[in-house]
């Protein structure tokens, strides 16, 4: 357990679009439990999320407004044809990457999602496509509240978003894409 020290909560998470394009790391609420995030395009900040994770070998989800981002953020759209009409929904897609090393790890896939919160999607319409991984430790539980990722991480993030209580919600359900 991380002892807590001060770091920001934002009450409402359109106030950390700015801190996300600054290369800032923090935790939000997703649609489906609260997530360690950061700018999917910064290099940087992939890696401090992965540090925080102690994950070298093990990617994170891309989140994004819609298939557009994905595609700019340098996914081939072939692999997401067969999928993209179940988005936006808690369903994470496990597609073949052969570019963006830095967020495959070694890997060569990446697991994608258009989540079904709105307000998630207008952050990430600020923002573009985000790295995100549970806000917990390795075989711990996934935080559903604030004060969960709190424990996990206390002042080794830039800030915190206070949303609602997940409980109840699941993590997303991932599928492979396999041969197109």
């Amino acid at each position: 357990m991380v002892k807590y020290i001060s770091v920001n909560v934002y009450k409402n998470i359109d106030d950390v679009a700015e801190l996300l394009l600054d290369g800032k790391v923090g935790i939000v609420p997703t649609d489906t439990v609260y997530g360690l995030v950061a700018r999917a395009a910064d290099e940087q900040a992939v890696a401090r999320l992965y540090s925080l994770k102690s994950r070298d070998q093990k990617p994170g989800t891309i989140i994004a407004a819609n298939v557009e981002q994905l595609v700019e953020l340098g996914i081939k759209r072939r692999y997401m044809k067969p999928v993209e009409h179940y988005w936006p929904n808690p369903l994470s897609v496990v597609i073949p990457c052969d570019g963006l090393q830095y967020l495959h790890v070694g890997k060569f896939s990446l697991a994608l999602r258009i989540p079904a919160h709105e307000t998630l999607r207008k952050l990430l319409a600020q923002t573009g496509p985000l790295l995100t991984s549970s806000a917990n430790h390795a075989g711990e539980p996934t935080s559903v509240t604030v004060a969960q990722a709190q424990d996990y991480f206390g002042s080794q993030v830039d800030f915190y978003v206070d949303g609602v209580d997940l409980s109840g919600h699941n993590p997303s359900t991932i599928i492979r894409v396999v041969d197109d």
